[in-house]
């Protein structure tokens, strides 16, 4: 920051004795104007670069997702040419329940005067 200073003072001195100082403010202005409406233009600029790399970044992406689908989609179709049919699930009362079904079941009933224990 300093070593702008230097430089920065001999250009406000010369612009001071050149413009002088009734117009210098209005130079500034303009000046400031101008600085405004290139940042405006680099800023625009930017996100519209970063717009175009993002897409090409999703297009890959996809590239890449529609590829690794056709894969997996391929692999499960010769999978199920070998599987059996799929089977519905049936209930009866012959029949044992599954492992995972079994639940055991506690039912809270609250107790009357008749049935409370001695």
């Amino acid at each position: 920051m300093f070593d702008i200073a230097p430089h920065f003072m001999l250009f406000a001195v010369v612009a001071l004795i050149v413009i002088g100082p009734k117009d210098l403010p209005k130079a500034m202005r303009v000046v400031g104007r101008f600085v405004g409406q290139a940042r405006g233009m680099a800023n625009q600029f930017r996100s519209g670069f970063d717009a175009m790399v993002r897409e090409a970044e999703l297009e890959e992406m996809e590239k890449k997702w529609k590829e690794e689908n056709a894969r997996i989609m391929a692999e499960h179709s010769s999978l199920s040419d070998f599987s059996a049919p799929p089977v519905t699930p049936t209930t009866t009362s012959t029949s044992e329940p599954e492992p995972e079904s079994i639940v055991p079941e506690t039912v809270l009933v609250p107790a009357t005067p008749e049935e409370k224990p001695a």
